[in-house]
């Protein structure tokens, strides 16, 4: 019989690490003991062993690794799961471990970390798995208390008898509190009169099959009170036998858990009871804007009333017999695959016609009236089955579309995960072996064909010697905390490059969140204290973003760098999230013209017109211009006959090292 450790939630819990590097294990220490009151360290399978067995009533969660010298990880997790079903395991998954994972899941592994990871990733994989334990120990502790009182019939305990045919013989006082009736109300009805709709009738079936076959049924139930209002109860019906062995009546105890039964949990447990299920995710587009736009008592408002109309607004064709309202303007529909044998394609069309009715409906509170729209994802299968369909969601509100067929779409996520976790290996080594490399580009002055600047352009060298442009990388770095090692790499770059061409100009390109992070400032300065002679062949290049959260923290940097001699370059313009006004306080020295703009000017004459409007823009703010894309003698005498200051494209020159 396994043991659990019966922690009460957010009560000290306690970790069993394993990892057989000293430097991981002691710079991991610190950061465990923010999420747990004790820690036990192993550097190898034997001493885990022995931890374990010492420590088996404190352990709540093991972290190891899976490979090891003389033994694997793998080896301690099952002996682990013979000894303890319900103790928390996280496997720590390095570059070669990947043959381990089927394995580990086999063995019921709760969470992977793969390294390197970050403080952030770490954190978020223990807080998701301690929200886990925390919610088995407080489900442990409440089917303890539901035991002790099946077990005795005090005040607390809401009592009811039939007779073998189903009618109410007798109800106590807290039956009656609870549902609103009063006895003779009661006496000689069928337990249907406090049936709440939104309880399949399936549930029901179950219990009188069990019953009637002189079994004890247990569930919770979803009962409605005389005035409307639901509760859920923790119910017990045990069939009373008479000397003949025959039933003489029924005896239902009850213990209201209203209180702790939100409808995530109950959509989590049906989903569990139900192998295959169909699972429908409704959400409210622009929920962020609701909230924004109304105080949070009316959000809940239309929230509820909203949810109540769904299975009117919702073709049925499969019967339906619930909601699940989830949180923040998400319902979910879930019925069992075999009462829903529909392919995608149909499911997909009953859809349709769910979205045009919602189009149609108006939510009215009070004397104002609601248009809500919303978004779909669905999903059948047996495994990650709300993973999928909430992924669903985010792609359907991410690429506007207003239904998403989500199955398989969590086994994506985590292919991705290991493709992102093989890329961030590659950044890693290309940093610690000195392969993260700065091209320049030659930008050229237009009445004279004369280099007058560089790009400097990031490449990165794997382990194959190929060369990568940022396409390859750069996203999955800025998720992690190589992106400003790498950004520091190209600012020594380009500080060190100026020394090599004393005639030139250096353009480094700074994204408006590198300016938000502090070491990336710390550094350009030190960098602008070490070369003050050269600043001024310093331009930053600044690429607009849409969600910049301290423009005046931008704007100081700019005043502060252009004090040191530095010029501003705003890069791409045109195109983007370009804005003249918020252009213009950054108080720019050179408009960079997006290459969309510029690679077809030949053949585009809109794209011509727009190009001359940017000149003639910059030429009265006195800003100078810069083409990209300039790739041939045409385009180049185009952008030049329409005023523009300098050029920059392979016309001129690919980028390369110096």
């Amino acid at each position: 019989m396994s043991t659990i450790r019966q922690s009460p939630p957010n009560q000290p819990l306690t970790l069993l690490y394993l990892e057989s590097d000293a430097t991981a294990r002691t710079a991991a220490k610190t950061l465990f003991l923010s999420r747990f009151e004790t820690l036990y360290t192993a550097e190898n399978v034997e001493q885990a062993h022995l931890l374990y067995e010492e420590h088996r009533l404190e352990i709540d969660v093991i972290v190891t690794e899976l490979s090891f010298p003389h033994a694997s990880g793998i080896d301690l997790i099952r002996w682990v799961r013979e000894q303890n079903t319900f103790v928390t395991i996280v496997a720590l998954c390095a570059r070669g471990d990947t043959a381990f994972i089927p394995q580990a899941l086999e063995l019921n592994v709760d969470g992977f970390l793969f390294k390197p990871f970050t403080q952030e990733q770490l954190f978020s994989t223990l807080d998701h798995l301690l929200e886990k334990i925390y919610l088995r120990y407080e489900n442990t502790q409440n089917a303890l208390l539901l035991k002790q009182y099946i077990d005795i019939t005090n005040a607390s305990s809401i009592i009811s008898k039939t007779d073998p045919n189903g009618f109410i013989t007798f109800v106590n006082d807290k039956f009656c509190q609870i549902t609103g009736y009063r006895p003779d109300e009661l006496l000689g009805q069928q337990h249907n009169i406090i049936r709440h709709p939104d309880m399949p009738k399936s549930a029901f079936k179950d219990l009188w099959a069990t019953i009637k076959a002189k079994k004890t049924w247990q569930g919770v139930v979803k009962n409605r009170a005389k005035n409307g209002d639901p509760y859920y109860v923790k119910t017990t019906v045990q069939p009373i036998l008479n000397a003949n062995g025959e039933i003489e009546e029924f005896i239902s105890l009850r213990h209201d858990i209203t209180a702790i039964m939100s409808d995530k949990k109950q959509l989590f447990d049906y989903l569990s009871a139900n192998a295959l299920s169909v699972l429908i995710l409704i959400q409210i587009e622009d929920y962020t804007v609701l909230e924004k736009f109304y105080d949070k008592g009316s959000v809940e408002k239309i929230e509820q009333t909203f949810g109540k109309t769904l299975l009117y607004l919702m073709p049925n064709p499969w019967g339906f017999q619930r909601i699940y309202h989830l949180e923040n303007g998400l319902y979910a529909f879930a019925i069992d695959r075999r009462s829903c044998r529909a392919d995608k394609e149909e499911i997909h069309a009953v859809l349709e016609q769910f979205l045009a009715n919602v189009k149609e409906h108006v939510v009215k509170i009070d004397t104002i009236e609601y248009d809500i729209s919303v978004i779909c994802s669905y999903t059948y299968g047996i495994f990650k089955v709300f993973e999928d369909a909430k992924i669903g969601i985010e792609q359907a509100i991410a690429t506007k579309q207003p239904i998403v067929y989500a199955d398989g779409l969590s086994g994506i996520e985590y292919d991705n995960a290991l493709k992102n976790i093989e890329t961030i290996h590659t950044i890693k080594t290309a940093i610690d072996t000195g392969n993260i490399l700065s091209y320049f580009q030659p930008i050229v002055d237009n009445h004279t064909r004369k280099i007058t600047k560089y790009e400097s352009l990031v490449r990165l060298v794997n382990e194959g010697g190929q060369l990568l442009t940022p396409y390859f990388f750069l996203e999955v770095a800025k998720k992690g905390r190589y992106y400003s090692k790498i950004t520091k790499i190209v600012l020594d770059n380009s500080f060190a490059a100026l020394l090599k061409i004393p005639d030139a100009a250096i353009s480094i390109n700074l994204s408006l969140h590198d300016i938000e992070r502090e070491e990336i400032i710390r550094h350009i300065f030190q960098l602008l204290d070490r070369y003050p002679e050269q600043t001024s062949r310093i331009v930053f290049e600044l690429l607009e973003s849409e969600d910049i959260r301290d423009i005046a923290h931008i704007q100081r940097f700019i005043q502060n760098v252009k004090q040191r001699g530095v010029k501003i370059a705003i890069d791409d313009f045109g195109t983007g999230y370009s804005n003249f006004e918020r252009m213009l306080s950054y108080e720019p020295d050179i408009l960079k013209i997006d290459g969309s703009l510029i690679r077809n000017i030949d053949t585009n004459e809109v794209n011509r017109n727009i190009v001359e409007t940017i000149v003639l823009f910059a030429q009265k703010q006195r800003l100078e211009t810069v083409a990209e894309f300039v790739e041939n003698e045409a385009i180049y005498r185009i952008v030049t006959d329409l005023g523009v200051d300098y050029s920059q494209g392979y016309h001129f020159g690919r980028p390369e090292l110096f």
